[in-house]
């Protein structure tokens, strides 16, 4: 892996927690994107259906990412700065809002905590180098596909398409793939679910999943290469298979009903990206030689 000098650092600690710090403040953003981008979507998808069918579209207020500020859903309270701090605020909250006292939900933490785990992992694995950005980047745009996902079953294309071209350009130097490799893993990655796609649509009638699943497995490929997508594809769809088949037998959920793929794509690319190369070549080593 070819990886460029970001900051010189005698003593990794201070990066990894800077890097923690920083993952943690992002996570905080990260709550404002999974909450916010659907229902811009959603604004956006019925400007577009008033105006195909010829008439004006109403005005609304604005709606963005930054505006209007963040305030609690239930009373309608703005959400201060010092009612913002990641982690440090719901723990001193109690998790409630602090004007009516209604819960705040836990996956706000959870993002924040399970971001800044992931970037202080990315420094302590890679060091003070361009690759840590890239993996930090790479990792937290999949936690944010993934709760996206399970909240709306989309996975928007103003994140997995810029995610997959990011890549490309990390791998023009060879960072976590050589450039071949990165192009072949998009397309790969692409097509096979293409592929999957089809076969069970003329199979059964059916659509088994939908197209962001397609453009995040080329957006993994295109960071990973193609040699990593078997042990992706292959990690999320036992994922998948078991989560499915437990929530059928003690959730009572019917076979029928739709299970987002989009997370067990994403949890497959993160292992890959930390793990991949070291379990590929135990296997290699023990299961060929075997």
């Amino acid at each position: 892996m070819a990886s460029l000098p970001l900051l010189a650092s005698a003593n990794p600690l201070p990066f990894v927690i800077l890097c923690l710090v920083l993952g943690l403040v992002v996570g905080s953003f990260l709550n404002v994107v999974i909450h916010r981008l659907p229902k811009m979507m959603e604004r956006d998808w019925r400007r577009q259906c008033v105006e195909l069918e010829g008439r004006e579209a109403p005005a609304e207020p604005r709606y963005n990412l930054w505006t209007p500020a963040s305030a609690c859903p239930a009373c309608g309270a703005p959400v201060t700065a010092l009612r913002n701090i990641p982690l440090i605020s719901y723990v001193l909250l109690g998790g409630r809002c602090a004007a009516c006292r209604a819960p705040i939900s836990l996956r706000y933490p959870v993002v924040e905590l399970l971001s800044g785990i992931l970037a202080a992992y990315a420094g302590w694995r890679y060091g003070a180098t361009w690759a840590t950005l890239g993996v930090a980047c790479f990792a937290l745009a999949l936690v944010t596909l993934t709760c996206i996902d399970l909240d709306t079953q989309l996975l928007p294309d103003s994140i997995t398409l810029p995610l997959l071209w990011l890549g490309l350009l990390f791998n023009v130097g060879g960072t976590f793939a050589d450039l071949p490799a990165a192009v072949w893993g998009a397309a790969a990655g692409y097509l096979s679910l293409w592929g999957v796609y089809w076969l069970f649509k003329l199979a059964t009638g059916k659509e088994g999943m939908g197209y962001g699943d397609f453009k995040l497995l080329a957006a993994i490929g295109a960071w990973l290469g193609w040699q990593m997508l078997p042990l992706v594809i292959l990690l999320s769809s036992a994922a998948g298979a078991v989560v499915g088949i437990t929530l059928m037998i003690f959730g009572g959920r019917h076979r029928d009903t739709p299970l987002p793929f989009g997370p067990y794509l994403a949890a497959g690319g993160v292992i890959g990206m930390f793990w991949g190369a070291s379990w590929m070549a135990a296997y290699l080593r023990w299961g060929v030689a075997g």
